[in-house]
C-alpha cells in the first residue's frame, strides 16, 4: 500500500472528500516528523511509538576505492510497534 492507496482508503473509511483525507494524512505524517525532529516521543495506544535515537559516528569504507571515510553522528528515527499492532500483524499469516 501506497500513499494514495492510504489516502483512498482514509476517504472511504471515513467517509470524506479525497483531497481532505490527504490533507489530514499530511498533517499528521507533519506534525509526527516534526515532534520527533525535536525530541520529543509520539505514543498512539496500541499502534506504536515514534522517537529518535542517537547513532555515534563511526569509520567506514568506500565500496569503490576502499577508503576508510569518517561517518557523522546522526539522530535516526525509529518505530516501536505496539501491542496491538503485533497481534494484528500476527493474524495476518
Amino acid at each position: 500500500m501506497n500513499k494514495s492507496d492510504l489516502i483512498e482508503k482514509i476517504s472511504s473509511d471515513a467517509d470524506i472528500s479525497k483531497a481532505s483525507a490527504e490533507r489530514v494524512l499530511t498533517s499528521v505524517m507533519n506534525t509526527i516528523m516534526d515532534a520527533v525532529a525535536g525530541g520529543d516521543r509520539v505514543t498512539l495506544v496500541g499502534f506504536g511509538t515514534f522517537h529518535a535515537s542517537k547513532r555515534a559516528g563511526r569509520t567506514g569504507l568506500n565500496p569503490r576505492t576502499g577508503e576508510k571515510i569518517e561517518i557523522a553522528a546522526a539522530n535516526v528515527p525509529k518505530f516501536t510497534p505496539g501491542a496491538a499492532f503485533k497481534e494484528a500483524a500476527n493474524k495476518a499469516k
